[in-house]
């Protein structure tokens, strides 16, 4: 999660942060329990996880899926719980970071405290490895300890998994996020303090049959429909083929844009550079000079904190911004990388697209909502293919 929700404290202020319902202090599955909707949602998106058709090798294979709410368009989060017995929490399945942490009893920041907080006391499976750990994320922190229990994902149990307790979370942004803790999806080599990942401990406990998970996100606040699959691919979330591209450095998952066009001509990338694809990032983020072009190519105009404002009205004939990525088009039409946000009743577009000081781009929530996303770690490849 290079840039977590970079744009997130700015809707905070508006009346758009309250459209959807608030999990403070609660999990989602408690909210919709309470609510009559746990089965409801739950039936329309829980496949039966011993025979998910996985899309790459034809058959039946052992995947599990994971309901994600979208918030905004702006974060997709779900539950996971953790010991014994066991205590839910919200998470970003987050392919930018590779740890997972949660808040625990031993903070007491408003961060934590706004938030459900993971008591190993409670847990008669918790045990402690005696290691501190910290983590920086593009905005927000954790500080914390390290230590072991029993996690549950879906239909998943993974036992001994590593996790992280806050203790800190300095710098009062995880306070605004209706999460509670990040649950990191990047390779190993990514993990603060050598902390065993997720995905790595699926693999080895074998409780997913193929190496790898997709990710398909909604892109209508609001709107349901929104999942993880551990283990399997749902054709049923693309259209046309699955283009592979290599991933070129395994920490996050990195992979190399060629060139970005707008209407033929390149305004970006003339000569490649890497991005990394990244769950935890809201926005689609490259170098300010790049982005800078790309405004200017599609007509966005400057705004507020560093942001592009964008005419509603003119989607239609705005251009698509096309990344050609191992020889593969992907073009963002106007619809994808305007986010509509609904002030005092007018509505307004913001420009998806986001500067950064770093040479890294990150194909964040704006590029997978268009594009259904596969991790692939058994072969090192990210599949992208037209979403639906």
């Amino acid at each position: 999660m290079k840039l977590l929700i970079i744009a997130l404290v700015c809707l905070q202020l508006s009346d758009a942060f309250h459209r959807v319902p608030l999990y403070k202090g609660k999990s989602a599955r408690d909210t919709l329990r309470e609510k009559g909707l746990l089965d409801d949602f739950l039936r329309e998106h829980h496949s039966d996880p011993c025979a998910k058709f996985d899309g790459l090798t034809g058959v039946a294979s052992l995947s599990s899926t994971e309901p994600m709410i979208n918030y905004l368009d702006m974060s997709y989060y779900g539950v996971i719980s953790i010991g014994n017995p066991p205590q839910s929490f919200t998470v970003i399945f987050d392919t930018g970071s590779s740890n997972l942490w949660v808040p625990s009893v031993y903070c007491n920041e408003a961060a934590c405290s706004n938030h459900n907080r993971f008591d190993p006391q409670s847990s008669s499976t918790y045990r402690s490895n005696n290691r501190r750990v910290s983590i920086q994320y593009g905005t927000g922190s954790m500080t914390g300890i390290l230590g072991y229990d029993t996690l549950r994902v879906s239909d998943i149990t993974i036992h001994s998994q590593e996790l992280g307790l806050s203790v800190t979370e300095p710098g009062g942004f995880f306070n605004h996020v209706k999460f509670d803790g990040i649950l990191g999806m990047g390779y190993q080599s990514l993990s603060a303090e050598g902390a065993t990942t997720v995905l790595h401990n699926m693999i080895a406990q074998q409780v997913i049959s193929e190496p790898l998970f997709s990710v398909y996100l909604t892109r209508e606040d609001g709107e349901s429909g929104s999942e993880i699959i551990f283990g399997g691919v749902d054709p049923s979330h693309y259209q046309g083929p699955i283009n592979w591209v290599p991933v070129t450095h395994q920490a996050y998952w990195q992979i190399e844009i060629q060139r970005v066009t707008v209407n033929g001509q390149v305004v970006a990338c003339s000569e490649g550079c890497p991005a990394i694809v990244d769950t935890g990032t809201s926005l689609l983020v490259g170098p300010s000079n790049a982005i800078t072009n790309i405004q200017q190519a599609v007509g966005a105009t400057p705004s507020s904190y560093g942001m592009y404002t964008i005419n509603c009205n003119d989607l239609s004939s705005m251009p698509d911004v096309v990344f050609t990525i191992n020889g593969y088009d992907f073009p963002l039409p106007a619809p994808a990388y305007a986010l509509k946000s609904n002030y005092y009743g007018q509505v307004t577009c913001m420009s998806g697209f986001s500067e950064s000081n770093s040479y890294l781009w990150i194909l964040g929530d704006v590029f997978i909502g268009e594009y259904y996303s596969i991790f692939d770690r058994g072969n090192n490849r990210v599949g992208l293919a037209k979403a639906v």
